[in-house]
């Protein structure tokens, strides 16, 4: 039988961070409340990144790594995000050509909120499963970063919704995928979605958020408790307590997923608080660790999670790893897969944790500063160009051989390496 999976993975995560409780101390909030986010961080985008950017910084290591022959049977660039710039040229195409890939190749972006990382996978994996062009590979990038330049006024915009800001992040996870899954092994056909139309949170303008919070927790353990009864459905003797060794979740911030874990163990195990917080811990810490440091990078926060999941774990003996994904308005999947000491070996050598360590800290002072600077390459800029001395100790954080937007010249965005 066909293998599919991933074979390589990579995340970046920008040239700056904020601290985030200094965040909500700077914006008035209840800190007490705010402990129950579970969050450390967030990526901040500063105007010389973007999600091309993310995304090729994220694909260059491994692109790199292949030889020429691997490279050319990239055949398919798919884009997961929902900060695209442009209504009809997809990111694909900047970054095909950035990478120097082969031209005899499928180009496309998808969209579904948070879903789009996972459904991109998913869309990879079966066009490798297809044997449509057996050795074929796929090269899916999932991007997406937050100006958090809120739309005013109107009941889409609560006090609640304020509580996004200290976790809306920036960044890409980038992954080959193909019929050699060194990285995670796709169990094919365990899989189960579940989505229907609601208004939890949205972009009804470019460069804005709007949403109702409440709305979107409910949403989202509903549908974490319905796509794994799906999942059951489609795998005899599935249990959530004992077939994954792990589990990576969509991390809007670390409390959401815990409420939703807390929800299935009591619904589904009927555990005690005890074996539920141990369990949490467990199974759930090792895919918190990158997602509490970066922030919500919507689609590709399911897969960030993972590579966490495989980085911090213990896989002396190959795990399974369930996977749950849900994006806002929305669209949800439980999936799983294997990963194993090589797996963990292979995402190590990529050095996201040094990757993280590397960035600079911003003060309230620049993190404002750079919310107002951002307003210059918002969505529909015509032509601009980016101060490329903007924070200069922050771009040195970057290091040599990393891409930064330097312009915008009849909405044909230029970029550079330095």
């Amino acid at each position: 039988m066909i293998q599919a999976g991933i074979e390589a993975i990579n995340a970046f995560a920008g040239s700056a961070y904020l601290n985030v409780e200094k965040l909500a101390t700077h914006r008035g909030l209840d800190t007490t409340r705010f402990a129950n986010l579970l969050m450390k961080e967030k990526t901040v985008a500063l105007p010389y990144e973007d999600p091309v950017t993310f995304g090729v910084n994220a694909a260059k290591p491994l692109i790199d790594a292949m030889s020429e022959e691997d490279r050319n049977r990239i055949e398919m660039v798919v884009t997961c995000t929902e900060s695209a710039f442009d209504f009809g040229k997809s990111m694909s195409t900047y970054f095909h050509r950035l990478l120097g890939l082969n031209r005899n190749c499928r180009l496309f972006e998808i969209k579904n909120a948070c879903y789009s990382g996972v459904a991109g996978l998913q869309m990879a994996v079966n066009f490798v499963l297809s044997q449509a062009s057996p050795g074929a590979k796929a090269l899916v990038i999932a991007t997406d970063i937050s100006r958090f330049l809120t739309a005013e006024g109107g009941e889409g915009l609560t006090e609640d919704w304020s509580f996004f800001e200290p976790s809306a992040g920036a960044g890409a996870v980038a992954m080959i995928v193909s019929d050699m899954p060194y990285i995670f092994r796709i169990d094919v056909g365990a899989s189960g979605y579940y989505g229907y139309e609601v208004m939890d949170t949205c972009r009804p303008l470019p460069d804005s958020e709007a949403g109702d919070a409440d709305l979107s927790l409910l949403s989202y353990l509903d549908c974490c408790e319905k796509a794994f009864q799906e999942y059951c459905k489609r795998v005899e003797g599935a249990d959530y307590a004992s077939s994954f060794g792990y589990l990576a979740m969509h991390t809007p911030f670390g409390g959401m997923i815990k409420g939703a874990h807390r929800d299935l163990m009591r619904k589904i195990v009927k555990a005690d608080p005890k074996r539920i917080e141990a369990d949490f811990e467990r199974r759930l810490g090792p895919g918190l660790a990158y997602c509490q440091r970066v922030g919500n990078i919507m689609g590709a926060t399911t897969m960030l999670s993972l590579a966490s999941t495989i980085e911090h774990g213990d896989f002396s003996a190959p795990q399974r790893i369930g996977c749950f994904s849900y994006g806002s308005g929305c669209c949800s999947e439980f999936f799983s897969g294997v990963a194993s000491q090589d797996s963990q070996d292979r995402v190590r050598a990529q050095r996201i944790g040094e990757q993280l360590n590397r960035r600079y800290e911003l003060s309230m002072g620049e993190y404002d500063m750079v919310l107002t600077n951002s307003g210059s390459v918002r969505f529909g800029t015509r032509n601009v160009s980016v101060d490329q001395d903007f924070l200069p100790a922050a771009r040195s954080s970057h290091g040599a051989g990393k891409l930064v937007l330097t312009g915008i010249k009849e909405f044909h965005r230029q970029y550079e390496w330095i």
